[in-house]
């Protein structure tokens, strides 16, 4: 099996592992030893708990893997100085992952956040 293909299949583990759960710390450095993302992802769990990735396309090559998804939840903790909305969100991602025996090291990661302001009613959407 190829290092691309051990990488997919760890993802895919990860993101069973996490969607739809809480992150806990402990669960994330099983799979994360990169610090930044850990906290990243403790305070989307904070704000959006439980919330899912929903996977819409994966990419490997070598060490690197990238994926395009979704994260999917409900706004039910502070986010950015917004209490509570309690609404739900689904806005898109797309993550690049360093993967080195098996744990992520390092990311890159680009969400949109026009869409999850609009979707929690602080941003105006645009008329095309």
């Amino acid at each position: 099996m190829t290092q691309s293909m051990k990488n997919k299949e760890f993802i895919l583990e990860y993101l069973n592992a996490l969607s739809g759960k809480e992150k806990t710390r402990e669960i994330l450095e099983h799979y994360i030893s990169d610090q930044g993302l850990i906290d990243h992802i403790l305070f989307f769990d904070s704000a959006f708990p439980k919330y899912e990735a929903v996977l819409e396309e994966m990419i490997s090559e070598g060490n690197q893997l990238i994926l395009r998804a979704r994260l999917v939840g409900k706004h039910e903790g502070e986010f950015a100085g917004i209490m509570p909305s309690y609404k739900q969100v689904d806005f898109p991602f797309v993550v690049s992952y360093i993967i080195e025996n098996n744990k992520i090291i390092s990311h890159w990661l680009m969400a949109d956040q026009m869409v999850l302001m609009q979707q929690l009613g602080i941003e105006q959407a645009q008329a095309h």
